[in-house]
């Protein structure tokens, strides 16, 4: 009896502590961001699936570069996971070279593409641009009109504007803010009289009549902006959707990652949660590993040209 009683009591232990383990989510953003409550949502849903508590880690830094290298060097035993845009994947290794301690395919296991996210070019309303040609036109007329503002330098609406003004034959200089919200302003205000914003941050502006959407960078026009065309239906060999998604440390387990990658497609294929995401100017996905891999892989390809040719160099 005493050895069944042993016993029983390994089993209620084992399990108990099954189910007293935590997964961490990290994200490498403040909280209150899209993406805080993309993974706080994600979070919530993924914890009755995988039978474990999952919270949420902002480690916020250097747009994203630190959680990303923390995560690189966090044990592989499937306790940590990283929710991360495209960014610090595909375009920071091309714009900050060495100082990027972190290789996107060796150091990273891919668990889920989770959503993709619309860019746009936007023009202040009081310029008579109906249109993209209409705003091709009228800088083609006056330089200082191809002045065009985004939220950061280095980030991917600025890319936006360098494939744009490529692809139009402008010339355009890139007006950097320090941050979303300043540059909304300046846009808003005629300081600058053209932007390049992840779409769901303008439509404050543009709900509120003072800036005016031209175009889209999806691969499709945007639910949140149907009327508005992308720049492929245009002409322009424009397709810049960007992205957020699931990682783990190289090495975890492969069937660690696909329990991880069930749960996390079955959230965001979840009819309310779909709803939910959408609202937030996010177009859910639900990605397995390889094909988040191989996405990965297109991206990196595709930025980096067009990152050396912006020129952008980050500041020290």
């Amino acid at each position: 009896m005493k050895k069944l009683a042993a016993l029983l009591f390994c089993i209620v232990a084992t399990v108990s502590h099954a189910q007293d383990r935590t997964l961490h989510l990290v994200l490498g953003y403040p909280p209150g961001a899209s993406s805080d409550i993309l993974a706080r949502l994600l979070a919530d849903r993924m914890r009755g699936p995988l039978g474990m508590n999952v919270v949420v880690e902002n480690r916020a830094g250097a747009g994203g570069i630190v959680a990303t290298e923390g995560m690189k060097n966090s044990p592989p035993d499937g306790s940590t996971i990283l929710l991360s845009p495209l960014a610090p994947m595909v375009a920071f290794p091309h714009s900050h070279g060495a100082a990027i301690r972190y290789d996107p395919f060796k150091d990273f296991e891919p668990i889920a593409h989770l959503c993709d996210f619309q860019i746009a070019l936007l023009v202040n309303a009081e310029l008579p641009a109906k249109d993209v040609a209409g705003y091709i036109a009228l800088v083609k007329k006056d330089v200082q009109l191809g002045n065009y503002a985004s939220a950061a330098a280095g980030s991917l609406p600025h890319y936006v504007g360098v494939m744009f003004a490529k692809a139009a034959g402008l010339e355009m200089t890139h007006v950097p803010y320090k941050g979303t919200a300043p540059a909304l302003q300046a846009l808003a205000a005629g300081e600058v009289k053209a932007a390049v914003f992840v779409l769901s941050d303008a439509l404050t502006i543009v709900r509120s009549g003072k800036a005016r959407l031209l175009a889209v960078a999806g691969a499709k026009r945007a639910q949140l902006a149907p009327d508005v065309p992308t720049f492929k239906e245009l002409g322009y060999p424009i397709e810049a959707s960007a992205w957020y998604a699931l990682f783990a440390p190289a090495g975890t387990p492969k069937d660690v990652v696909k329990r991880y990658a069930d749960a996390a497609i079955a959230a965001v294929r979840s009819p309310d949660l779909k709803e939910r995401l959408q609202q937030l100017g996010l177009e859910p996905t639900g990605l397995p590993p390889a094909e988040l891999a191989r996405i990965l892989r297109a991206d990196y390809d595709k930025w980096g040209p067009v990152i050396k040719a912006s020129g952008f160099k980050p500041t020290q």
